[in-house]
């Protein structure tokens, strides 16, 4: 990376670097780009913008890849060891067929799902063998086939460490401590894509120089690694130390992808964690207690029989995230609602208790499917904690390892967002469509559709990743990045970013009493009630139950808060880092609320992960309020993906048809002359948005 002259802004001198690639964010998707980045770039026979790649990230400790899992984190996977046999088109099949997917792009994840395992295990990432090389599998939810594995709770931990240890090997620079706060790009206009030239940081350790910390890096191609949106929801499983930051790409005009499809389900509060497979399976008592500390086990009379109920939770296990259709007739999902009830509407904490067994516990009562599968895990007597300790000891260590002793405290539960199938769109080389050379990888890649396999994430970001690399490199390998393609547009957006910070702090500093005053006038007009706001407006309008009357009034009030935003204050120079992550998170929430609007304006009821509520609905339960009626999905919707793009002033909606897997002879002789020529990185062009 070289140093470039500085922009002077204001009689201010900005820092101002270039490098061949950036790569924001070190997550397991991130540094699995920069490493294969890296690899490709040994290999070429001159010079390339892969040669100078740079990662950077706030923390190399933060992020989701590090600091999150389950009881067994799944990695989904072509199924290479089982007698059944697998197929890459098999496997497109299992990833699209959940809707609103393109087959191309599910092909891609399939192909590619080998490579990266495989390449995962020659870094060292333990996945387990059995004797003959086989790495074995097992069925994860939404998947026909045995195509999931694991290492335990902590899967992709081992993934974001061991590529860690790849890219160190390689010498690729890591700057930690920089907060990216926008991206320079040239907008797109109409069928006109946009091209990124770079990002604009803050340096925590130089916030307290006139600057404010802001430099800018300037890159021939970026790749946008920065997770799903953490920082949008209050119930959450998403690591605290991890905020999101699609609202940046947002800014800049970057379509998104099916942003209603969240995934939510049951995790802990005190540690964020999912509460999936064993902590299911072993049937734990769940119980609410209220502000007089009374106890209930509220489960119980929504549920034909004990022996039923007991069933209910143990499928929870691996029907984890909550599906709307699994409500009805006293299924898995009907634990979900029933905790969410607690919690909501009777203000009851709900707790998951280990230490003794539901009343009425028999496990002769217990479904079939339940009873088999605990007698052969030899785990069908005693407690739930000694099933625990059977089926998976280290379930247990792991919250001790957090200050949990399951052993003897309650867990303390609530239905949490815990993923984004939706999120920039992007094509088949992960590449965005409608900004050139800005690939977004990992969660914040909208490539999912409603439904998508356990784990299936996992592989998408690994795959995705080395796909970036070789789109890099087959079409934009040499530096062609002049300064006035982005120097002029580099110090007007550097203007405007110490004209928001300035104004803000400014007036919050000098005169306390104008901020206290303004801030009584005008609700949520500092840092910390601006959260609030939108995270109380996500949580309501944005979660499992979403109200089709009340979609479009929550979409307007989240953009009239964006357009508020540069009323916000703060007093001290070390919140403006937190200034602008909220900047771009209060706009990510108002286009997840925009989409969420659009789709219930178009006809569409209740799917995915999520009950979309209206009095025409069906009633799932005559013990649940009858405002939570259920409208029917519009399965005609699950053919399309949404579209969503802003244009600096309001959103705009559309509704791209899914295309199919491709079908193709692949004659051996076309698709190497088609290699040879570079002919397989080819774009299509980017569309208009239209409502």
């Amino acid at each position: 990376m070289k140093v470039c002259k500085p922009l002077v802004v204001a009689g201010l001198s900005i820092p101002v670097q270039r490098c061949g690639v950036l790569v924001i964010g070190s997550g397991a998707a991130s540094l699995a780009a920069a490493d294969r980045l890296s690899a490709l770039a040994a290999q070429a026979s001159s010079e390339t913008i892969a040669s100078d790649t740079v990662i950077v990230t706030e923390s190399l400790a933060g992020g989701t890849s590090r600091n999150t899992g389950s009881d067994k984190q799944t990695y989904y996977r072509l199924s290479m060891a089982d007698r059944a046999g697998d197929s890459p088109y098999e496997m497109a099949e299992a990833l699209s067929s959940g809707g609103a997917v393109h087959g191309d792009i599910a092909l891609a994840e399939a192909l590619g799902s080998a490579e990266a395992f495989y390449h995962l295990v020659s870094i060292g990432v333990p996945f387990p063998m059995n004797e003959s090389g086989g790495y074995v599998g097992y069925k994860t939810d939404h998947d026909p086939r045995k195509r999931g594995t694991s290492i335990g709770p902590y899967t992709s931990k081992s993934m974001v460490e061991h590529l860690l240890c790849e890219v160190r090997s390689r010498n690729v620079p890591i700057m930690e401590g920089l907060h990216a706060i926008a991206l320079l790009a040239e907008r797109p206009r109409g069928e006109n894509p946009g091209r990124v030239f770079g990002a604009f940081f803050i340096d925590e350790r130089r916030i307290g120089e006139a600057t404010h910390g802001i430099q800018l890096i300037v890159a021939d191609a970026v790749i946008f690694g920065v997770g799903g949106p953490g920082g949008l929801y209050g119930a959450s499983v998403y690591p605290k130390v991890h905020s999101g930051a699609i609202g940046l790409a947002i800014e800049i005009g970057a379509a998104c992808a099916n942003l209603t499809e969240s995934q939510f389900g049951l995790a802990s509060t005190q540690f964020r964690w999912n509460v999936s497979g064993t902590y299911q399976q072993v049937i734990p008592r769940y119980v609410s207690i209220g502000e007089d500390g009374d106890e209930e086990e509220f489960l119980t009379p929504f549920f034909a029989s004990p022996g039923k109920r007991d069933s209910a939770v143990f499928l929870k296990g691996y029907q984890w995230p909550f599906d709307p259709r699994k409500v009805v007739g006293g299924s898995s999902s009907l634990v979900d609602l029933l905790v969410h009830r607690e919690r909501v509407q009777r203000g009851r904490k709900v707790y998951m208790d280990f230490t003794r067994n539901p009343s009425a516990w028999d496990p002769a009562h217990l479904d079939e499917e339940a009873r088999i599968y605990l007698e052969r895990s030899g785990a069908l007597e005693g407690r739930p904690i000694d099933r625990l300790k059977t089926m998976n000891p280290l379930a247990i260590e792991h919250y001790q390892a957090n200050g949990i002793d399951l052993n003897r405290d309650l867990l303390e539960v609530a239905v949490s967002a815990q993923h984004n199938n939706g999120g920039l769109a992007a094509d088949h080389w992960w590449e965005s469509i409608n900004i050139e050379r800005l690939f977004p990888v990992g969660e914040v890649n909208g490539s999912h559709g409603i439904y998508r396999p356990g784990g299936a994430a996992l592989n998408a970001g690994q795959v995705g990743a080395q796909r970036a690399a070789r789109k890099i490199l087959g079409s934009y390998a040499q530096a062609d990045l002049c300064e006035t393609d982005w120097r002029h547009a580099a110090e007007q957006k550097m203007s405007e970013l110490l004209g928001l910070v300035n104004s803000a702090l400014v007036a919050g500093a000098a005169n306390p009493s104008v901020e206290s005053r303004q801030a009584s006038e005008n609700e949520g007009l500092n840092l910390d009630s601006c959260q609030a706001e939108f995270q109380e407006r996500m949580d309501c309008h944005a979660g499992i139950l979403r109200s089709a009357q009340e979609a479009r009034s929550a979409a307007d009030q989240a953009l009239k808060q964006v357009l508020h935003f540069s009323h916000i204050k703060f007093s001290s120079v070390d919140q403006s880092v937190s200034y602008f992550k909220l900047r771009q998170l209060s706009l990510a929430h108002a286009a997840y609320l925009e989409a969420i609007a659009s789709y219930v304006e178009a006809g569409g009821g209740s799917r995915g992960s999520v009950l979309v509520t209206g009095p025409a609905g069906d009633t799932l339960h005559p013990g649940l309020s009858k405002e939570w009626k259920s409208l029917r999905e519009k399965k005609e919707l699950s053919r399309f993906l949404q579209e969503l793009h802003f244009d600096g002033v309001s959103f705009s909606t559309r509704w791209e048809p899914c295309r199919p897997i491709p079908e193709s002879d692949d004659w051996f002789e076309n698709v190497w002359r088609a290699f040879r020529e570079g002919a397989i990185y080819k774009r299509g062009r980017c569309k208009p948005p239209s409502t």
